[in-house]
């Protein structure tokens, strides 16, 4: 919600530009840098934090801004499973979102990503164990190593499954780019990530 202070454009949102101190300390980031805050506010959309330098914002808990997925690597049932309120963090910057004035951050890419080492020692073809720990309509979700989840599509199963279960599979897609694993415990080969279902 807009305060009834902050400048807006004619649709009535919210207007970044019309704070100069604002617009000045976002446009002086530049990816990668680390900065330092509290977080401020946790929201079903994401969390706000309060950094250090920089002004605050006229509207928001804080002008820094983490979505869930740049929390973590590790999957995670609850946002205070890593993060509370008042918990100070160091971020990486991203990049700023010049239509709400934030400094978009990521907690997890100061921390190090398990996909790599990975990646580094399994290729395509490989067989590996896995942990089963969700059912989907389109396949099995399992864990191939602490935080590395792979995807073993349904027509790639050749049992029901439940999370618990541990079972051999063939690696047949490793985009270490993207960091997607896909596996299949029929068949040895080379697969495509699947179209996500209409």
């Amino acid at each position: 919600m807009t305060s009834p202070n902050a400048p807006t454009d004619p649709a009535g949102f919210f207007n970044a530009t019309a704070h100069p101190e604002l617009w000045a300390f976002l446009s002086s980031l530049r990816p990668g840098r680390l900065l330092t805050g509290t977080v401020a506010a946790i929201e079903r959309f994401g969390v706000f934090v309060r950094l250090d330098e920089g002004p605050d914002h006229p509207v928001f808990p804080g002008v820094g801004f983490l979505t869930y997925p740049e929390l973590s690597w590790r999957p995670f049932d609850s946002v205070t499973d890593v993060v509370e309120v008042g918990q100070r963090v160091t971020c990486e910057f991203l990049q700023f979102d010049d239509w709400n004035g934030e400094a978009r951050l990521s907690l997890r890419a100061t921390r190090p990503d398990p996909f790599r080492p990975f990646a580094d020692t399994t290729a395509v073809g490989d067989r590996i164990p896995v942990r089963i720990t969700t059912v989907l309509p389109i396949g099995a979700v399992a864990e191939a190593a602490p935080s590395v989840h792979g995807l073993i599509p349904a027509e790639e199963l050749s049992r029901p499954v439940a999370p618990g279960d541990e079972i051999t599979v063939t690696v047949t897609l490793l985009d270490r780019g993207r960091r997607r694993l896909l596996l299949s415990e029929r068949s040895p080969g080379v697969a495509r990530w699947p179209d996500a279902p209409s």
